[in-house]
């Protein structure tokens, strides 16, 4: 029996390396104070090459059209899936042609022409494809970037009884290729403002799609000596390696890529779309009784909320391993074009005002959409957010602390009241999301509030903060510091006032079960779970087993 092949990715070994040059650094320079973006160099004595879709996801038998721009004679494209066992699908030996970056190619897209085309195999498996662009230097030095697309699942092609759904939106609202995404960028008279408007046309920033491993993560490891300042680890690293400054807070590479790896290792099948497939197409749910979300779950649109909840009222289950659960978004343009406004809503969003005001693009608890998440997917953004980094509770509890063990999820662990599981893989970290609650004789429940369900149960929990604590010493710098904190109660109130402002400002991260309509939803708000998995929590890995494997079973 012949052997299969051992992959070897097309990232193997050193690349993207830039020769030394020396230039001055101000007393007063540091990594918050020049924010950067990915864009390309554009200088043909240091060939690159840049691709991106025309869409973010496709049928079997589909052609795929490959927008690129390289300052190199030729260069190599090579796609393969990802996942447990990555397979090779196609290469191509292609001519470079050149073509410059827009200057605004984050609002409206590249319009590079097509450099390559591509029809998918008609039995090609549903998966996340990383599309791997390659050239080389003079120096025999190699110039990589990634990008990818999604296979969606047809009658055909369908093998699993567990959809994944990827997060991509808040992919796009990460992503700086080009100069801005919704959280800094080149707007404004003083080209220090975010994009509220981000385009699909484009390449992905470096760490979204491909990290190397042992790329830090957002939270405090090892926790902070009595003393010690504020340290954000991702933002040195990332500034030190040539990374996107936001490749820690979302992407495939740093969240989703870790269950897919571990749960095809444990043998269940799974199929994918992306967000965009959710808002445009949610009859593809209905094949399957559990749909899956994991990782950083930030942004969503108005019709992807009913179309999830319409799915789960029908019978679905969703489990949703995954937390921060904040900001409505519009799409157009089939989904090419993401629109988010934010704190800047009420008074730029063009919808205010207007009978489409119910889209706002804003927090979901901001006053003006007052729709928390909590009827979705049984928490709220607002009354969680922060923890385990920063100035954000960076010596606090890593884990969940358990509260009613006799639950089903529980099941197989061996867990009690007040256990703490998954510390020691630091699963409870970066974003979490959760409810205002209350005890009663030693039991948390959540405090009655519109939007609830009155049979949600608090499984576990741990504390989280909206603003980053700032007690003083010696050349202590903070990053958030109070800013989303200010903004959301803003929003959600009306007014920051002091008590305002104190009433939001400490939450909880929660992991909750509640049924709804024929179907039933589980979610473990927290954005690091996956690192139970991989880090070989086996608290956290039984827990999802319980939940893949009842949330799976055909109804």
């Amino acid at each position: 029996m012949s052997r299969k092949p051992e992959f070897r990715g097309p990232e193997h070994g050193s690349f993207n390396i830039a020769p030394r040059v020396a230039k001055a650094m101000h007393a007063d320079d540091h990594w918050h104070s020049k924010p950067w973006y990915e864009a390309p160099r554009e200088d043909p004595a240091f060939p690159e090459v840049y691709t991106y879709t025309d869409a973010m996801s496709y049928d079997p038998g589909d052609e795929v059209r490959f927008h690129s721009s390289s300052t190199a004679r030729s260069w190599s494209l090579e796609i393969y899936r990802d996942g447990a066992e990555p397979e090779t699908v196609h290469k191509a030996e292609l001519p470079g042609s050149f073509h410059p970056m827009p200057s605004e190619a984050y609002r409206n897209g590249c319009d590079w022409p097509v450099g390559h085309n591509w029809r998918l195999p008609e039995d090609l498996r549903s998966g996340f494809y990383r599309v791997v662009s390659t050239c080389m230097r003079a120096d025999g030095g190699r110039f990589v970037q990634h990008h990818f697309f999604v296979v969606r699942p047809t009658a055909e092609t369908r093998r699993a009884s567990i959809l994944m759904i990827l997060p991509t939106a808040t992919w796009t609202a990460y992503n700086d290729w080009g100069g801005a995404n919704h959280y800094f960028g080149i707007v404004g008279p003083e080209r220090d403002r975010p994009s509220p408007v981000l385009s699909l046309q484009r390449p992905w920033t470096r760490g979204i799609v491909w990290l190397p491993a042992g790329a830090p993560r957002i939270c405090a490891d090892p926790a902070p000596e009595m003393g010690d300042a504020p340290r954000y680890p991702m933002k040195e690293w990332a500034f030190a390696n040539g990374f996107g400054q936001y490749y820690a807070a979302a992407g495939w590479a740093q969240f989703d890529r870790h269950f897919v790896v571990w749960a095809e290792r444990e043998g269940y099948e799974l199929d994918f779309i992306t967000q965009t497939d959710l808002h445009y197409s949610p009859e593809r749910l209905d094949a399957y009784p559990c749909v899956v979300i994991v990782g950083h779950d930030e942004y969503w649109t108005r019709e992807m909320r009913l179309n999830i909840e319409g799915y789960v009222d029908r019978g679905g289950n969703l489990a949703r391993f995954g937390a921060n659960f904040l900001w409505q978004i519009r799409l157009d343009d089939d989904g090419r074009t993401q629109h988010c406004y934010k704190f800047k809503a009420g008074e730029e969003d063009p919808v205010r005002g207007t009978d489409a005001a119910e889209t706002l693009t804003t927090a979901w608890e901001d006053r003006h959409v007052a729709w928390p998440g909590a009827s979705t997917v049984g928490v709220n953004g607002m009354q969680g957010l922060y923890a385990s980094w920063g100035g954000f509770a960076p010596r606090g509890q890593k884990g969940f602390t358990v509260y009613r063990p006799e639950h089903w999820v529980f099941e197989g662990t061996g867990l009690h009241y007040a256990d703490i599981f998954g510390d020691k893989a630091h699963i409870f970290a970066y974003e979490v999301d959760g409810l205002d609650y209350t005890f009663r004789h030693g039991l948390p429940y959540a405090v009655p509030a519109e939007g609830i369900p009155d049979d949600i149960e608090i499984l576990a929990m741990a504390p989280a903060v909206l603003a980053e604590d700032e007690p003083e010493g010696d050349g202590f710098r903070y990053y958030v510091r109070g800013s989303d904190h200010e903004g959301l109660v803003q929003a959600a109130t009306g007014e920051a006032t002091r008590e305002n402002l104190k009433r939001y400002k400490y939450g909880s991260g929660m992991m909750v079960n509640m049924k709804r309509g024929k179907g039933e939803v589980l979610t473990a708000a927290t954005c690091e779970w996956v690192m139970g998995l991989k880090r070989g929590d086996p608290f956290t890995q039984q827990i999802t087993r319980n939940v893949l494997d009842r949330f799976s079973a055909r109804r």
